[in-house]
């Protein structure tokens, strides 16, 4: 059974997905950067980890057959179908202090740490989720910038669950550069 989801523009929430089932992440009007983080269910000290997932994929991208892996090294969900094929694995969720210091606006910005910290109710002082859609166009030099989003309207990434998980998911919250286009709009969340 279907069950689908709204997560409206600069909001988060809590989803819980079971071994087998998939989950579709559409961008609805395009544009827009999904932060995608999950914990094992049930047990909040193993989650998904970037850096794990890099490391594993031996890649800073993330494409299709890869697997996402937890801070423990177990394989947590795997990429099924892409319709865009850039997302970030580097920058961490948007907070207050982010704000603070790229825009000087943090105190009372909606950010996608605290979304996705009030929708799993914990008090995480970093999360480092997928950001899904984010187009971070690395240089030579090293050095990169942020770009705006290449998915359009309607574009999905389809993944499977290979463990129970609880999902914390946040349409990104940040208007003030190309990272969601200079806008901000609401996701769409399937679980089969």
């Amino acid at each position: 059974m279907s069950q689908e989801y709204i997560i409206p523009a600069r909001s988060g929430k809590k989803i819980d997905v079971k071994k087998g089932q998939t989950i579709t992440v559409i961008d609805i009007e395009g544009g827009q950067v999904v932060d995608f983080f999950a914990e094992v269910a049930g047990n909040p000290n193993e989650f998904l980890s970037t850096g794990v997932t890099m490391d594993c994929n031996e890649s800073l991208r993330l494409d299709i057959g890869h697997k996402i892996y937890t801070n423990l090294y177990n394989p947590m969900m795997e990429v099924i179908s892409d319709d865009v094929g850039e997302h970030d694995l580097l920058h961490p969720s948007c907070c207050k202090q982010m704000y603070d210091f790229f825009y000087h606006n943090g105190e009372g910005h909606p950010n996608c740490l605290d979304n996705i910290n009030g929708a799993l109710g914990e008090k995480r002082n970093i999360v480092t989720p997928i950001n899904l859609f984010m187009f971070t166009k690395i240089k030579p030099d090293g050095s990169f910038t942020v770009e705006c989003p290449l998915s359009k309207a309607g574009d999905k990434i389809v993944l499977k669950a290979l463990m129970d998980i609880t999902l914390g998911i946040a349409a990104c919250s940040v208007s003030e550069s190309k990272c969601n286009s200079g806008k901000t709009s609401p996701i769409k969340i399937v679980i089969n």
